[in-house]
């Protein structure tokens, strides 16, 4: 029995590791930024991004292709790591690892020409994605219909990157698994009502976190809805958030917010754009006053040239970090060279 079971595993590995030859390819990018914070002191208003990135990939015998990516920190650390197999069973692909999140990948999907509304750091706000700094397996494929479909399992939301043959054992003994499951479904492709939504895309995006192991606790829920879509130059976009920030005590409320983002954004030739961006933050706190909403507007104006892009953002918020009647305006130049 013994010498079987190493049979089967032999002959799967050969057949997922039998290979064509691959590439490698490096990506990356520098941003430096001048942002002067109005209604505060701004102190060195300058800022530097930057961004590297290797990846590669390669083709396999069985109609399967695997691709890996690793990552750096603005310090030069390691980043993020993925592995990703494709066309698994000609349907699905499967990756383990990390690089952002499925629900990350669609926090504030409203076409913007530079940032979204609070994306230079005019006011905070609470959004999806909290999942996205974990090791997690997870699956896209497109399917008739629904249009992509795309899921991530997380065995222990605890942040730790384990090197290999590890477990992050008790980094964070509290908190347990989590999930998410996007849906991404262009409206032309939906019968009946295609000829009439042509253009427009409809995202819905769930996840919950098991934040405390706890009795008497909730997990953290969120959830989003957004449509987009283009007409010409022309393009918009709205969306809508939920999160339940969970509770991690079993004698407190639980802490929530819906957030609403509107953008609007015009092309005026191939090289640039503008944009209004808009977002809005409805609190429930029972411990704090929730009666207000924090509302951040902002102009948006892009410039890309080849791999340079030049971008200005000019937002002014309200109530700003859930503080009644405070004021976080900012303008933000932005200058970022691609490679």
């Amino acid at each position: 029995m013994k010498i079987t079971k190493i049979l089967v595993a032999l002959s799967f590995l050969f057949a997922v590791s039998t290979a064509q030859a691959g590439e490698m390819t490096v990506t990356g990018s520098m941003q430096a930024t001048y942002q002067s914070e109005i209604d505060r002191t701004t102190g060195n208003p300058l800022g530097m991004d930057r961004e590297i990135k290797f990846s590669g990939s390669t083709e396999l015998d069985n109609g399967m292709n695997m691709s890996v990516m690793q990552d750096f920190t603005d310090a030069g650390a390691f980043g993020d790591a993925k592995i990703t197999f494709g066309n698994v069973g000609g349907l699905v692909d499967i990756y383990v690892g990390t690089d952002g999140s499925e629900m990350d990948a669609i926090d504030d999907i409203t076409p913007t020409a530079f940032e979204e509304a609070n994306g230079s750091g005019s006011g905070s706000h609470v959004d999806i994605g909290n999942l996205a700094a974990e090791m997690g397996i997870g699956f896209k494929a497109s399917l008739p219909i629904l249009g992509t479909v795309s899921g991530q399992y997380i065995p222990k939301g605890d942040s730790a990157e384990n090197a290999d043959k590890t477990a992050s054992g008790d980094t964070n003994g509290l908190v347990g698994s989590g999930s998410e499951l996007v849906v991404k479904t262009p409206l032309g492709d939906v019968p009946f009502v295609g000829d009439f939504l042509g253009g427009n895309t409809l995202t819905l995006g769930y996840a919950e976190e098991e934040t405390e192991r706890v009795a008497n606790t909730t997990d953290r829920i969120e959830a989003t809805v957004a449509l987009t879509g283009s007409y010409g130059n022309f393009s918009y976009g709205y969306q809508v958030e939920h999160i339940d920030l969970g509770q991690t005590a079993a004698t407190t409320d639980a802490l929530f917010y819906n957030v609403t983002s509107i953008g609007l954004a015009y092309a005026v030739n191939d090289a640039l754009s503008i944009s209004y961006n808009m977002m809005e933050q409805k609190q429930h706190n029972v411990a704090a006053d929730s009666s207000f909403e924090q509302e951040t507007d902002a102009i948006n104006i892009g410039y890309t040239v080849g791999g340079l892009t030049l971008g200005f953002q000019d937002a002014s918020t309200d109530n700003a970090n859930m503080v009644k009647d405070a004021k976080d305006d900012t303008r933000t130049i932005s200058i970022k060279a691609a490679f």
